[in-house]
């Protein structure tokens, strides 16, 4: 089940990216404009698709990942590994960031009734998120990197 749903998160990252540039045009787009459902689909997509992420990620971090599970029982000295502290620390702190800030984001947005400040509030919600996002993905030129497509794989390669 691993190997499975470690594919799946890793997959699925894609989607995620997918519907962040779609919230970020949209979120860029001209502030005088009009707020239209095409707007409220894409950064609902977003915030959706960013969740359904941290889900599969945090089923990852505390049941089914043999790096997380061992490091967790040994904090101390996984602290001390640079690549470990990402997958225990970095990578699920700042996912969560991304998640909370695109949750909340939404959230203000849907409440708004002035186009203007809906695009506002996408725009510094939804960057703030990506960026977030963007620095805590394990891209393959960092020391504790993955690869941009993972296969199927029975292999405990990492988080």
């Amino acid at each position: 089940m691993y190997p499975t749903v470690l594919w799946l998160h890793s997959a699925f990252r894609w989607v995620v990216i997918l519907f962040a540039l779609a919230a970020l045009v949209r979120a860029f787009r001209s502030a005088r404009g009009p707020w239209t459902t095409a707007d409220n689909r894409a950064f609902n997509g977003f915030a959706t698709t960013v969740g359904i992420q941290g889900g599969l990620g945090l089923l990852l971090y505390f049941w089914l990942s043999p790096i997380s599970r061992g490091a967790l029982q040994h904090v101390g000295a996984a602290m001390k590994d640079p690549m470990i502290r990402f997958w225990i620390v970095e990578h699920p702190i700042g996912m969560l960031a991304s998640i909370a800030l695109a949750q909340i984001g939404n959230a203000r947005i849907r409440r708004t009734t002035d186009p203007a400040r809906k695009r506002r509030l996408a725009r510094v919600f939804m960057t703030l998120s990506i960026l977030f996002m963007l620095g805590s993905i394990p891209w393959p030129d960092r020391p504790y990197g993955r690869p941009l497509f993972r296969g199927v794989q029975s292999e405990i390669g990492g988080m």
